[in-house]
């Protein structure tokens, strides 16, 4: 997609600078390991459960975009970290209904953590990525929102794919593979698909980034908590108790608080 939007719009591609190099190296390490968090977490949680938790990412993107980028923040932005804060603690309270039997009581925990210090990490990484945009790269363009997800993800492959050898993963993969219930076409097709949406995902988020702010794409990124918990529980039969709803609720009040925040500061300035 970079390739052709060269062509087409006849540039060149941005010069690569040692701090912009490095900030991509940095970007890219940080993405490898939120994604091993993530991996950890939707291994010992149900799926509702750990998009829950990772609603908190919004919390996060808030915090470090007020930090690091110096977004502004009022009364209902701080409201709505507040409200899907008190959602998380929700989820907490309420760990022992939704636990599967093969998970421990430890992993469970251990799910929990990983599910928050992933969704921080994300919050960093949003942040970090606009104070690229803001301090390093001069030349303001969709193409740059190209190099940036094209650069940063071609460095976390890169990490990714060194653990993945050192921890001789690969040959799971193909065991996997052969005992996945839908067959070795459906595992293999799911892990296509699953990269392409995922790139999808971050090309959005890094546009967002780039057009407006932290603090929104860290909201439209936690969109996707009420339906993937939705989905989990029709697709993959996950337990819904009342406290996750009311989770859940909380949720959609907080994305509401931080929709209405954002719509009167923009109207103020």
């Amino acid at each position: 997609m970079l390739v052709p939007t060269y062509l087409v719009s006849k540039t060149f591609p941005t010069p690569l600078s040692l701090k912009l190099t490095v900030s991509y190296v940095f970007l890219g390490f940080l993405s490898a390991a939120d994604n091993l968090m993530y991996a950890y977490a939707y291994a010992y949680l149900p799926a509702s459960t750990a998009s829950l938790l990772a609603s908190s990412s919004l919390v996060f993107s808030a915090l470090f975009g007020y930090l690091l980028v110096k977004n502004k923040i009022n009364a209902s932005i701080i409201n709505s970290v507040v409200i899907i804060s008190a959602g998380v603690v929700i989820i907490a309270l309420d760990s022992s209904s939704d636990r599967y039997d093969n998970v421990s009581e430890g992993q469970y925990i251990m799910g929990f953590i990983w599910d928050i210090l992933g969704s921080a990490l994300h919050g960093l990484i949003f942040a970090l990525s606009e104070l690229v945009f803001v301090k390093l790269i001069e030349r303001r363009s969709f193409l740059v929102v190209l190099e940036q997800q094209v650069m940063v993800s071609f460095f976390a492959f890169v990490f990714t794919t060194f653990g993945v050898i050192i921890n001789n993963d690969f040959q799971g993969m193909a065991s996997e593979a052969r005992t996945f219930r839908g067959g070795r076409a459906a595992y293999y097709l799911v892990l296509i698909w699953g990269a392409i949406t995922f790139q999808l995902g971050v090309l959005g988020g890094t546009a967002v980034l780039f057009l407006v702010s932290t603090v929104l794409a860290g909201v439209l990124n936690a969109v996707r908590t009420p339906i993937t918990s939705i989905a989990a529980v029709i697709l993959l039969n996950d337990p819904m108790s009342g406290f996750k709803i009311l989770s859940l609720v909380i949720t959609f009040w907080g994305f509401g608080s931080y929709i209405y925040g954002s719509s009167m500061g923009q109207k103020s300035s």
